[in-house]
Order: structure tokens, then sequence, then C-alpha cells
């Protein structure tokens, strides 16, 4: 497989992630701030840091990381976490070797505790 970057940016992502000849791809449904035994974290960066893990975890059941990613899907609650989204982002996603694409959206959330939900894509 191979992958490539579409103008990339500085800041962890890349308006566009070409893959060709993947032997696998997977899609993961989004992933909210929620502990195995359901319980929420109450400030944004725990919960954010969450959502990654969870996003983590499907992609290691795959026998994927997080750089298979090569589209992400951020669902902020509101617009106001948008730098502490970037913040965690960075750190789980600063050393990946090819930026995915990402999408931010600002709406509502299904659970009002949830502050954010993450949805992407891998291929390998």
């Amino acid at each position: 497989m191979n992958r490539r970057a579409i103008n990339p940016t500085k800041t962890g992502w890349a308006h566009g992630h070409e893959v060709s000849n993947p032997s696998r791809m997977l899609f993961i449904s989004g992933q909210v701030p929620a502990a195995s035994d359901g319980s929420v974290p109450e400030d944004f960066k725990a919960q954010c840091r969450l959502a990654w893990a969870n996003v983590e975890r499907q992609l290691l059941a795959a026998d994927m990381t997080l750089n298979n990613l090569v589209k992400m899907t951020i669902f902020l609650s509101e617009r106001r976490y948008i730098q502490e989204a970037y913040e965690v982002r960075a750190e789980v996603l600063g050393k990946n070797e090819v930026p995915p694409a990402m999408t931010i959206i600002i709406t509502g959330i299904y659970d009002e505790a949830w502050m954010l939900e993450i949805e992407a894509i891998a291929a390998s």
C-alpha cells in the first residue's frame, strides 16, 4: 500500500490523504468519551483523550495503529473546544508518519454528557 498526504498542514492533518492498493480498510464508528464501565470524565481534555483511546482500541483490535488512520471526523458539542481538541490531537497524532485528512463538525452530540465524538477510517 502507498499513502500520501495531500497538502499536509503543520498541525497534524492533511487536506487530503491518498491511498493506493490498500489490502484492508477499517471504518470506525463514532467513538465517544465513555469508559468501559460507562463513566464519562467531566473535563473536555480528559474526554478527548478517552475518545482517542477508544479509537486506538478499535485500531488495535484490527491489528492497526494510529499510523493507519487516513480520515477522521471529529464532532464537537461546542466551538469553544476547538483549541483543546487541537492540543490533544497533537499529543495523540503528533508522530504520525503521514497525517490523515480531517473534518471537524460543531453539532449536538447524542448524550449531553459527551463533549465530542470521533469517527475514523484506517487502511493498511
